[in-house]
Formats: C-alpha cells, structure tokens, sequence
C-alpha cells in the first residue's frame, strides 16, 4: 500500500494521513478507484474530526473551578476546616451556575505555610485578625486587602491595659520592675497591640516562665494566662500588677468584676476582621468574590451562614480604602526597634 497525504486532512489536522490503496494492491490494473477511497478518506477524516471535538468538549465540562479559603489554625485543623465549608459552598455556588464549580477550605499551622499557598496560586482569599494579616501581606507579601469582616457582630476593636481599683498601681509608669498578664501569644488584643503599645513608651518587655518569677528593675515581665478567666483574677488576686483584654471582653464581665478594675491604658482601634486575597487572582474573580460578600448579609439563605461562622454580622468596604488600613496596621506592628 501507497501512503499519501489526504488534501482534505492535511487542511485540517496535519498529523493525520489517509491509507489509500493502489490499483496494484486491489488487483485491478485496470481501475482507478482513486475518487472513491478520496471520498472515503473524507468521511473517515471527517469522523475523526467530530469525535476529537466532541473528547474536547467533554474533556472542558469535566474541568472543575475552586474558590479556595485559607486559614491558619495550629489545633483542631479539621474542625475548623469543617466549620467554614458551608460558608465556601455558598461562595462556590454564587460565583458560577456551574454545578462543577466548587468551595474548599485549606487549613495550615502557620502564616508563613499559608502565604506560600497564597503564591502558589493554591489559595484564592482568607480571613484573618490584623496582626496574622499584617505578617502575610505585609511581611511574606503574599495578599492584599479586600473587606472588613463584622467578626462577633463587631467591626473594631482595641485593647484594653487594666488594673486592680485598689491596688499600688495607679498609673502606667507603675508598672516599671512588676509583672503583667497578656491573655494569649496568638491574639492582636490580648498581646500584640498591648505590646507595641508598651514598647513605644519605653518599656522594656520580658517573658518569664512562672508568675513567681522575680523581675528585675527598669524591666516589665509577662506571661499568659491563656483564658479570660485566669488573667482576670491573676489581676483581682493582685499576682500581677496589670492584665490585658480586649474592649468587648471588658463588655462581657459581669458588673461586681467591672467595678473592681481600672483601666491604664487603651491601643489604637483596629478592625475586627479583615479579609485578603492573593495578589495575582483574576480581577474578575475579585470583584465578583467581592461583591457576593457585601451582599451576603442581605439574602436570608446568606444570613443563616454567617451567623452560623463565628456570629458573622456582615462584611463592609474598607474605612478609608485599602491603604488607609494598610497604613494603621503598618503602625501598630511595625515595631519602633525595626524603623
């Protein structure tokens, strides 16, 4: 058999080659059956034609898109992984009617862990408190900020530096040579922002390893109390000199302990919540991801889930926009030895 390029093939997929048969193959010298088998051979090319369009087209409806929401959590990651998929599924099915588009959650340890996912391009946005947003946007550059999250039905917060009424301190100075209780090593409130705030007074800040340990002059020891509960009475008790919580935790205290504290000192206000997304996700991503959340709060179905993923009131544009924000968390945790 003679090999020949088939005109009609050769238009239209160029890898293909049509077998067509010789006169001498099929025993008939005298034929020249050459406009049959041609036109055989363009039916059969352009069979083929059809069935690779048609595994094309299948092959693009099996193709599955992903939002995907990134969290930190060093404990209880499937717990948590677990409690935010209501809330993906809802962003997964508002952003395509395809039913093939899907909402994942990926839980890691650290900040670090999760910006690199960011610039892998294997997250797409997260949500997280000022500080860890701060470190991944700022620090890691990995994020950029889209929205204010009411996290608790709250849109900011601020920390609170506070003291037994009757105590020997009565001021912020007092504190120099004693001991003060941050509530936890992870938490913008309960640590960070109290911190910086002592830092830039002068302050110069110690970690000690038991609430017994003897701090030296001209120094400011601290531990944790890890609960609310702890650091409060550690401070009633008089076994520190001041604790630190945020505003809506001195809210939440029953009167008769309000009325036995004072405050020293209050931080900068920050929001509450903040959510981010990687740098490089497709503008129309973005904006579309964007608005569903603002509208979320108004569509009874989306109301449910919110306050079912930790008492989510709304989600709200940035007071100020995108660098005003930056900016006041550029303040805060920037410490003042760095500049």
């Amino acid at each position: 058999m003679a090999v020949k390029a088939c005109p009609i093939g050769s238009c239209l997929h160029e890898h293909l080659v049509c077998i067509i048969a010789t006169p001498k193959d099929l025993g008939m010298s005298g034929r020249k059956p050459r406009g049959r088998l041609a036109f055989a051979c363009a039916l059969l090319l352009f069979g083929l034609i059809l069935s690779s369009a048609a595994m094309g087209q299948a092959s693009r409806t099996l193709e599955v898109n992903t939002i995907t929401l990134g969290l930190v959590a060093q404990a209880n990651q499937k717990q948590v992984e677990k409690h935010f998929q209501e809330f993906v599924r809802y962003l997964a099915r508002k952003l395509s009617s395809n039913a093939k588009f899907e909402g994942r959650v990926v839980v890691v340890p650290t900040e670090s862990r999760l910006a690199n996912l960011l610039k892998a391009g294997k997250v797409d946005f997260y949500m997280e408190s000022p500080h860890p947003t701060y470190m991944i946007n700022s620090v890691y550059g990995a994020g950029k900020l889209l929205l204010r999250r009411w996290k608790g039905g709250m849109s900011d917060y601020h920390a609170l530096i506070f003291t037994r009424k009757n105590g020997a301190t009565k001021r912020l100075e007092d504190l120099q040579g004693k001991m003060i209780a941050f509530e936890d090593p992870e938490s913008t409130s309960g640590y960070f922002l109290p911190k910086l705030l002592l830092s830039k007074r002068g302050f110069k800040l110690v970690q000690m390893n038991h609430i017994e340990s003897k701090v030296a002059h001209g120094e400011l020891g601290y531990i944790f109390a890890i609960t609310q509960e702890k650091l409060v009475d550690w401070v009633l008790n008089q076994q520190v000199a001041a604790g630190v919580f945020s505003n809506d935790d001195y809210a939440a205290l029953p009167d008769g302990k309000k009325a036995e504290i004072v405050i020293l000192a209050e931080t900068a206000t920050l929001p509450r919540h903040l959510v981010s997304i990687r740098k490089d996700l497709a503008p129309a991503v973005a904006n579309s991801l964007k608005k569903i959340l603002l509208s979320m709060h108004q569509d009874p179905e989306g109301r449910v889930i919110l306050q079912q993923t930790d008492g989510t009131t709304k989600f709200d544009t940035l007071p100020g926009g995108e660098l005003v924000i930056s900016q006041r968390l550029l303040d805060a945790y920037y410490a003042p030895e760095k500049k």
